[in-house]
């Protein structure tokens, strides 16, 4: 390997966001990553995920078509 070229490879806590602590070994710049989200709280792994309102944009389309579908009959 070349040498002044590659980031200081070196020990980092990591801070979960329950409090909970390890060590690990990363390019990070700083002696302590403390994480926002992590596998915990992130609602796609906790099944606490928000559906989207895909019935309020069904209807809208099917209004917009309907529209579209009596000018062309006019014609």
């Amino acid at each position: 390997m070349k040498k002044g070229i590659h980031p200081a490879y070196k020990t980092v806590d990591v801070v979960m966001t329950d409090g909970t602590t390890f060590q690990t070994r990363s390019c990070y710049s700083g002696e302590r990553m403390v994480l926002e989200i992590d596998s915990k709280s992130h609602p796609f792994y906790t099944g606490k995920q928000m559906l989207l309102d895909t019935a309020g944009r069904v209807d809208r389309f099917n209004k917009r078509m309907a529209k579209t579908q009596a000018v062309r009959a006019k014609k």
